[in-house]
């Protein structure tokens, strides 16, 4: 009749191991792909689930929650990406997320990181995010030359100081 079924041994096959909410060996690399086990995660579904399901906690550690389900995630870099940037009705400048959230940029945080991407802080200031490439050509649609030879933000009539020296964005790669 075949082989009999061995009873588990409360150890995990050869080449891999058990995983726990501490230790989920789920990460977010600093270019914002999702990984498990060092494999890459590739499936779309997949990705878009945990990225809207990324969640920051009260002691400051990333997790997945799914459901009634949840582990802590290893976080590279930035934990969102800036997808989108709008122009309210009421001249402010609003950001949509990675994980489906939209808020209001706070301008101040805006910076270049080394490989040229823009970059700003989220979440009530606790969290980093990049600019995809079609937010920061949205963003830089938004900038015009301001009175003192420096860079502003236009949202309608409203004028925001763009943080970000001129020489900064053409030195970028």
């Amino acid at each position: 009749m075949g082989e009999a079924m061995q009873p588990p041994t409360g150890q995990p096959p050869p080449g891999k191991r058990w995983h726990t909410r501490e230790d989920s060996g789920i990460r977010l690399d600093a270019t914002l792909r999702w990984w498990h086990d060092d494999e890459p995660i590739q499936h779309p579904k997949i990705i878009e689930l945990f990225n809207t399901s990324l969640v920051l906690d009260e002691e400051g550690r990333y997790q997945l929650r799914i459901g009634q389900d949840w582990c802590y995630v290893q976080v590279e870099g930035a934990a969102y990406e800036v997808r989108t940037v709008d122009v309210t009705p009421d001249e402010r400048i609003s950001v949509r997320l990675s994980d489906r959230t939209a808020e209001a940029l706070d301008t101040s945080t805006l910076k270049v990181e080394p490989a040229g991407i823009l970059s700003c802080r989220v979440k009530q200031g606790r969290a980093r995010a990049l600019f995809s490439r079609d937010a920061q050509y949205q963003l830089g649609q938004l900038l015009e030359e301001g009175p003192d030879g420096g860079l502003v933000l236009c949202a309608g009539q409203r004028r925001l100081p763009f943080p970000v020296p001129l020489d900064a964005l053409s030195a970028a790669p």
